[in-house]
């Protein structure tokens, strides 16, 4: 597909030399940035977003979507586009050398709108991400627009921006910096960025099959997730086999941390290592890179009125899909609390909130990562030993099977000591509590509970109605498949966010107790 252009122009602080006051500046046109800005605006929040670019990235970098992300992708009206271009899956194999050490299913219970996992290379995503952002007039988006100085005050921030015609300077409510790991946003607030910088080095090879061919079983048809440890063609390191759209295959070869970059990176070196992987099978090179990657955070993800989110607030290890997928999910969960602060719906104590929800979720994500890496990449002979173990027994024994780590796939961060949460009074058996993601489920006219929330707050009532002046509610049975995931049953009621974040839920409707809840939620617990 032919990817669209976000052109340089000159604004309307340029042609007039007067600085003009923005309610919110997003620097970075990248997946997280766009997100945010198409949330923002649907909640009638007019945005800038700022890039020093002005065209879409190449190559496949990120690939895997997961549910969750797919979902918000949905409420902004690209999730259908996403999923139906992409490649879905849910299953994937994890082989000991040629024999398989386990498979697993992402997603084995039917009733969700969303897959578990869609395959899809983040230049197509970002490109139905700025299609949609150019088709929306409360957002502007300027290419060819550098950031180069920032001035945190109490009611503002001054940003000096580099663009073809000069330096200019720019006011902002807010700021919210989503550009990337080198992000120039945290440099100029000084916040470290701490951390675990990996060693290894890694190859990705996107590659097209010739017609008809099927290596090693490929079947396009019924697509997986393969990885090898110590396979016979890449011995003593690991090899990972993700599907893409438009007939390509991604394979990422682990080099190891004394590879030869330059040597590594030359055409008939790659040719040679992936013609290997695919049993002499015809292919075409379609792009390559090699890389290192990194587990950190930033020490703050809110300086006053600026705020980040994506890489520019933390890094993890690709194994796992957890990079981009957190990042939209920083978004999600930055945009109403964002927006309700704007509109002087919410205390600004949600964007603390926001600091407290997303940061957990990157010490959730890098531990993960670097428990993966340390897996994948043993630095001592005693854990290359228990890893071997856990290689060799995980076909014979279960437990064994949840030793072996090729990268927990990317799963929503649950933010159970969220101080926006209200804790449960009585015991519940099981389901969603607050501070969990709220669970899809369809519904009896054929539509979807994701699509009736609709990014706003919603009160679930389970088998009999429940009215609260000003909050939607959407009356579910009081038995059944979505009973059973937020744990209900007949009288139930669950208040869920506008991230689909469960906030509170009580076996028994009280419209006060939903109107404190609902407060707290907002960040103004006493009303």
């Amino acid at each position: 597909m032919d990817l669209p252009r976000y052109g340089y122009h000159q604004s309307l602080e340029q042609r007039s030399g007067q600085p003009q006051r923005r309610p919110v500046v997003i620097i970075g046109a990248g997946p997280v940035g766009l997100t945010l800005a198409l949330d923002l605006a649907k909640r009638d929040v007019p945005v800038v977003v700022l890039d020093d670019n002005d065209h879409i990235g190449s190559g496949s970098r990120a690939v895997c979507w997961a549910k969750k992300t797919l979902e918000v992708f949905d409420r902004l009206g690209v999730g259908e586009a996403v999923a139906r271009d992409g490649v879905r899956w849910q299953c994937g194999r994890v082989f000991h050398g040629e024999r398989e050490a386990y498979r697993f299913d992402l997603l084995p219970e039917d009733g969700h709108k969303m897959p578990a996992m869609v395959n899809l290379q983040q230049d197509q995503v970002e490109a139905r991400l700025v299609r949609a952002v150019q088709l929306d007039n409360r957002v502007e988006l300027r290419g060819r627009h550098e950031l180069i100085g920032l001035e945190p005050g109490v009611t503002g921030v001054t940003l000096n921006v580099r663009t073809p015609d000069g330096i200019f300077d720019m006011r902002a409510d807010w700021v919210v910096a989503c550009d990337g790991a080198r992000s120039p946003t945290r440099s100029l607030l000084g916040l470290g960025f701490a951390g675990q910088v990996f060693e290894d080095r890694f190859l990705i090879a996107d590659v097209t099959l010739a017609p008809g061919a099927r290596p090693r079983g490929l079947d396009p048809e019924r697509p997986e997730r393969w990885f090898w440890f110590d396979p016979p063609f890449h011995r003593g390191q690991s090899v990972l086999l993700h599907a893409q759209a438009g007939g390509l295959w991604r394979i990422d070869f682990q080099l190891g941390r004394d590879a030869d970059v330059e040597a590594e990176k030359q055409p008939e070196r790659i040719r040679a290592r992936v013609s290997a992987m695919l049993d002499g099978a015809p292919f075409e090179l379609a792009w390559s890179s090699i890389y290192q990657f990194a587990c950190r955070r930033a020490e703050r993800f809110r300086v006053g009125r600026v705020l980040l989110a994506g890489d520019a607030a933390h890094q993890v290890s690709p194994f796992g899909a957890r990079g981009a997928n957190s990042g939209v999910q920083d978004a999600d969960n930055l945009g109403w609390k964002l927006a309700a602060v704007i509109k002087g719906e919410g205390g600004e104590g949600l964007l603390d909130a926001y600091e407290f929800e997303r940061m957990e979720a990157a010490d959730d994500n890098i531990g993960h990562s670097t428990r993966a890496t340390d897996f994948i990449s043993p630095k001592s002979a005693l854990s290359r030993r228990l890893r071997r173990a856990a290689l060799d027994l995980a076909p014979h024994a279960d437990f064994a099977k949840a030793l072996v780590n090729s990268g927990r796939l990317s799963m929503p961060t649950e933010h159970v000591d969220s101080p926006l949460s209200t804790p449960d009074e009585e015991a519940w058996a099981s389901g969603a509590g607050p501070g969990c993601p709220a669970p899809d489920a369809p519904l009896a006219d054929g539509g979807w509970l994701s699509e009736a929330m609709a990014g706003r707050f919603t009160l679930l009532a389970f088998g009999w109605p429940a009215a609260v002046d000003g909050l939607p509610v959407v009356t579910l049975p009081g038995e059944g498949l979505a009973a059973r995931r937020y744990g209900a049953r007949p009288g139930s009621v669950v208040l869920v966010r506008p991230d689909a974040v469960v906030a509170a839920r009580w076996h028994r409707f009280d419209a006060e107790a939903v109107q404190r809840a609902w407060a707290r939620a907002l960040g103004r617990p006493n009303g």
